[in-house]
């Protein structure tokens, strides 16, 4: 992971020390409102990261739980395994972020721009990605049980092998994308446009 900032650092500290709770706690759950900063060391789970600047870092593995990441700048960020369970991105910028294998299980992503994004083997199930941008996103394998896809931009994604079984994806545009052997199970389909989209099993879809 990136060097951290020594000024961050210190700020960090001192922060955490000033809300420390009356019993002694070390007020480690604090929430943390950052802007063109890097996350403390151990994670930020329920963090206030609103509007944050963290284009670039390397974020693999981190503990982003319930974390508020709206508005934030995530283009290009690192966030392999990370768990962003419950996790709020609305209008994030996670422009070819690397999510591989990332828990977003939950999360809240309407109108995150995800354009080129790799998400493969990600868990979606359960995820808001109304009116999301997911052009070109490499979804292979990924997890989308149960999720909120209503008019996102899946124009020429990779969804091979997704799981897709009872997606809401009514308005979406999946023109071009490839779903071979991806599981449409139940998926809800009216209103999206699958025109030139590769190798869809349509069977078992609402149209």
């Amino acid at each position: 992971m990136k060097k951290r900032s020594a000024v961050f650092l210190l700020v960090f500290t001192l922060v955490v020390a000033a809300c420390g709770s009356s019993d002694g706690s070390s007020g480690s759950d604090v929430s943390v409102s950052t802007t063109g900063a890097a996350l403390p060391s151990k994670g930020a789970a329920n963090a206030d990261l609103r509007g944050a600047d963290l284009r670039g870092e390397d974020l693999r593995g981190e503990d982003l739980r319930g974390a508020d990441l709206s508005w934030a700048k995530l283009a290009g960020v690192k966030l392999v395994g990370a768990n962003l369970t419950d996790a709020i991105l609305a209008y994030a910028i996670l422009a070819y972020a690397n999510l591989t294998d990332a828990d977003l299980s939950s999360a809240y992503l309407a109108n995150a721009n995800l354009r080129g994004a790799e998400l493969r083997g990600a868990n979606l199930s359960g995820a808001n990605l109304s009116g999301t941008e997911l052009y070109g996103a490499e979804l292979r394998g990924a997890n989308l049980t149960n999720a909120n896809l209503t008019n996102a931009n899946l124009y020429v994604a990779d969804l091979r092998g997704a799981n897709l079984t009872n997606a809401d994806l009514r308005g979406a545009d999946l023109f071009g994308a490839n779903l071979s052997g991806a599981n449409l199970s139940g998926a809800n389909l009216r209103g999206a446009n699958v025109s030139s989209a590769v190798g869809a099993d349509l069977r078992g879809a609402i149209r």
